[in-house]
């Protein structure tokens, strides 16, 4: 009775404490290079130097992860392994994001300073990420109630990064803009994120007890040979992190920039209609994190995969053909945003199978190696997440690049700038951008389209092919293996 009141709890402080972290994920994945590309203006080398920062970071943080994992591991404190560093980690992490979007410096010393506080970010969230998706072997080792902490998590998550996508850009580009520019509305969102970050983790520090059989196990030292040898030690550990990797660098081209960049050019620069078209595409995940446990019931995950990347193909030609051949206008917009809509339900779908599929690595490493290791294999989810985000960023850079899109994002820089100086009104601001954007050639915008279109949808494809013939920890596999263990500990 006890355990199930404590189940009852941890199912409802353990997820609501991720909202302000996506949040902050959000912000900085899907807004930060908005917000440099927007408000600063960039010569090719330094927009070159600032993807060289974030590709070169994001590997650092992702090679840093799996030491994150095993330093966890090695912790002991009165208040378990996990906890102090999520404080650590949270309190950290909003204090740089509020010097990320508050320090106004221009050219080459914008650039020395992104370089300084993107690494320092990485650092930073890696304390609490880590820790955060490891407590979840240690909050149960049943699969259901594991897809329940993992569901609802993701729920959460969602409404965390739903919530930052629908207010960033309705309060940084527009007629709502904060402050009349985007250069102090960035600023005044950061800060607020910043504050609701710790506040939301909070519920999880002071309202989640998880099962810490691990106090009296050794405590294990920290080693890199450890963190090589467990993952490669680790058959399915390894394809399926080959197959996530695959997948989140196509499911991210679109959050990476790109979308926006598109829906400005080619609809306009108002935050309204990229708040519209990335709420409504996630606004549909909803069902699979609050059924998914449910559906896992009903039908196992490879014909699930099948009926979602059936979905994501639909979504994606209905982006494409549009995209395409239709002239600028609302029923362009809405085909667009209803094609994305298809795509990202099965993206999503893909991303709770593969969380799951990684998750139950644990058991099989037990299996094998007689330890599980939570720490280090949970570490590999944030690891291939940064590493897919950091390709991410360097295929968004390098589209704008190709398409000379940095002409007309320099050209808004310069506009926002001279708002935040006061020496135009938001109004010409606005008008003079509008003016600006209809110089937008069509093979621009159609380069961006493909970009996000075609691209995420053969490498969703190809993720689908490997978990298909390689993944072989189906449900009735993971039973017999838990099963197997059950009887070893007995």
């Amino acid at each position: 009775m006890e355990d199930a009141k404590v189940t009852k709890r941890n199912l409802l402080m353990f997820p609501l404490g991720t909202v302000g972290r996506d949040m902050v994920y959000n912000l900085v994945t899907s807004y930060l290079l908005s917000f440099v590309l927007f408000t600063h203006k960039l010569t090719a080398a330094q927009l070159s130097a600032i993807t060289a920062i974030m590709v070169g970071a994001r590997v650092f943080d992702a090679l840093n992860d799996p030491i994150m994992g095993n330093i966890i591991e090695h912790t002991r404190t009165r208040w378990g392994k996990f906890k102090p560093w999520l404080v650590i980690g949270i309190l950290t992490t909003s204090l740089v994001i509020y010097l990320a979007f508050n320090v106004h410096l221009q050219g080459w010393a914008f650039v020395w300073f992104f370089g300084f506080i993107y690494f320092m970010y990485s650092i930073a969230y890696t304390m609490h990420d880590i820790a955060y998706w490891g407590m979840v072997p240690a909050l149960s080792s049943d699969a259901d109630t594991r897809n329940r902490y993992t569901s609802r998590a993701t729920l959460f998550a969602g409404i965390g990064g739903t919530l930052a996508g629908a207010f960033i850009p309705m309060l940084t580009a527009g007629k709502n803009t904060l402050g009349g520019n985007a250069v102090t509305a960035y600023g005044r969102v950061a800060l607020i994120i910043a504050i609701l970050a710790p506040v939301f983790l909070a519920f999880t520090v002071f309202g989640v007890k998880e099962q810490r059989s691990y106090d009296n196990d050794p405590v294990p030292p920290i080693s890199f040979k450890k963190i090589v040898s467990t993952i490669t030690g680790n058959d399915q550990l390894m394809w399926i992190a080959m197959i996530f990797l695959i997948q989140q660098i196509g499911n991210g081209i679109v959050m990476s920039g790109v979308g926006q960049t598109y829906i400005y050019v080619e609809f306009g620069y108002q935050g309204i209609f990229f708040t519209a078209f990335q709420m409504l595409g996630m606004v549909v995940t909803a069902f699979l994190m609050i059924f998914y446990p449910s559906i896992s019931r009903r039908i196992n995950r490879k014909k699930l995969m099948s009926i979602l990347m059936t979905v994501s193909v639909i979504g994606y030609l209905i982006m494409l053909l549009p995209g395409l051949f239709l002239q600028t206008g609302n029923l362009k917009f809405i085909l667009i945003t209803v094609g994305y809509m298809l795509a990202n339900f099965g993206q999503y779908g893909f991303y709770l199978i593969m969380m799951i599929s990684i998750m139950n690595t644990v058991e099989y490493n037990e299996y094998l190696r007689g330890t599980r290791d939570e720490g280090i294999v949970s570490s590999l989810r944030p690891f291939l997440t940064k590493m897919a985000s950091a390709l991410t960023v360097a295929i968004a850079n390098i589209t704008y690049l190709v398409f000379n899109i940095i002409e007309y994002t320099n050209g808004i820089a310069s506009l926002e700038q001279s708002a935040n100086a006061g020496e135009i009104t938001a109004e010409a601001k606005a008008e003079a951008i509008t003016s600006l954007l209809r110089n937008v050639h069509h093979s621009q915008t159609t380069g961006l389209l493909l970009v996000m279109t075609v691209v995420p949808c053969a490498l969703m494809f190809l993720s689908y092919i490997l978990y298909m013939r390689r993944y072989q920890l189906d449900e009735d596999e993971y039973e017999r293996i838990c099963a197997e263990l059950a009887a070893r500990r007995a």
